[in-house]
């Protein structure tokens, strides 16, 4: 079963949202796309359970895209995202379709579709379930840095093995990855791997505060605020940074 959190405060579904435009296949998939396709560095982002039509998530996106990137948020739940008003497709049926390993295999087709355009380096952030596809996109020498926000699904030997710098924003009351598990992701990272990593806890927010908070508590907002500029501090520095010719 899902915790409460993982579904708490579910966005207004928009497929008109944002400043960019939506593909019909990039990849094989549907993607909303921000930023110059003539860019050669990208970033993707992976949606949590709610889809690539969240408001909130596409601002990320066009956020990113102002400093240079070609930014793509694939629907990789393929215009079937949770609807806790499905009450014949509880949680727990509507995840078979949909498990994050399925996520990360079919991201792998969009990062060689963005390679094959030009792309020489690529990002990844996944929120929520996206956390876990990101983190195995991370294992498999497919990205050049990743950030996982308030991830769902994600133990301790999921963290061992990463190949690319990796920084996980946490929420101090989260139930699904609280703050004594991000620390043992961050005892894993240090013994495993030799990338750089940074784990950060924000006080004060829930899971899924990044796209999921509300407009109008201004401490989430500022919180939320304050993870995209690091996420994209992330990306510049990793990703814009170390591959630019």
């Amino acid at each position: 079963m899902a915790s409460s959190q993982c579904c708490a405060n579910p966005p207004t579904l928009s497929p008109a949202c944002g400043d960019g435009i939506v593909v019909d296949d990039l990849g094989g998939v549907r993607a909303y796309t921000a930023g110059s396709p003539n860019s050669k560095l990208a970033v993707l982002l992976i949606s949590d359970i709610y889809g690539f039509e969240a408001p909130n998530l596409r601002k990320i996106a066009d956020k990113i895209a102002t400093s240079g990137f070609f930014v793509v948020v694939p629907d990789l739940l393929y215009d079937d995202p949770y609807s806790a008003d499905n009450p014949e497709r509880p949680f727990s049926i509507w995840i078979q379709s949909h498990s994050p390993d399925k996520g990360c295999q079919d991201a792998k087709p969009i990062i060689a579709a963005l390679k094959n355009k030009g792309i020489s380096a690529v990002g990844a952030a996944g929120f929520c379930w996206g956390g876990k596809v990101v983190l195995e996109l991370a294992k498999s020498s497919e990205i050049e840095a990743a950030v996982l926000c308030h991830p769902s699904f994600v133990n301790v030997d999921d963290v061992k093995g990463v190949k690319c710098p990796i920084s996980i924003l946490g929420a101090e009351n989260d139930h699904i990855s609280p703050p004594e598990l991000l620390k043992q992701f961050e005892q894993a990272l240090s013994s495993t791997s030799e990338e750089r990593h940074i784990v950060k806890i924000f006080p004060g927010v829930t899971h899924g505060w990044t796209v999921r908070h509300k407009a109008d508590d201004a401490a989430a907002v500022k919180r939320a605020q304050e993870a995209h500029q690091d996420m994209l501090n992330w990306f510049i520095q990793h990703v814009k940074k170390e591959h630019v010719n």
